[in-house]
């Protein structure tokens, strides 16, 4: 049996492990790799253990307002170690990016959606995984700027240098 100590140890030499102060380690996929942010690695499974949220909003990529759920944007980003100040890269399968100022995920419920509807999000359909914002709950946020945040096909979210 470890001891805490070597615990401890073990877990500063293991790469694909993200040690956080305060926290425990960001585990290591199992699965295919849905989404990167920095170094760290989710599989769907690891975004599914989270905290989920879900929000009902209208969007104008769908005829009638949908519900969203996934893990609130901020907790991803707290996981993997991303600090809340300045702004992110966030990258789609076919490589669109937009750059978004990290201060939305602490203001807004922002979350990033894998299911629709309570059903997962295929590719075709924008998924796996698509970054969205409470519109209905917060009406100011109804703006081309914040639309245009809705990336979705998300891969990877490359974090402040």
């Amino acid at each position: 049996m470890r001891t805490p100590t070597l615990r401890r140890r073990s877990l500063l030499w293991a790469p694909w492990l993200v040690a956080l102060p305060g926290a425990r380690a960001l585990d290591r996929p199992q699965g295919p790799v849905v989404l990167t942010v920095g170094k760290a690695a989710f599989d769907m499974a690891m975004l599914e253990r989270m905290k989920q949220r879900s929000i009902r909003t209208a969007t104008p990529w769908y005829d009638s307002a949908r519900e969203f759920t996934g893990p609130l944007l901020r907790d991803v980003l707290a996981a993997a170690g991303v600090p809340s100040a300045g702004s992110a890269r966030f990258t789609a399968l076919n490589d669109y990016r937009v750059e978004i100022p990290l201060e939305d995920a602490q203001r807004h419920d922002v979350i990033l959606a894998r299911l629709i509807d309570g059903k997962p999000i295929g590719v075709r359909e924008k998924g796996p995984l698509f970054v969205m914002y409470p519109f209905d709950e917060r009406p100011e946020l109804r703006t081309s700027v914040h639309f245009s945040r809705c990336i979705w096909q998300l891969k990877s979210i490359e974090p402040p240098a």
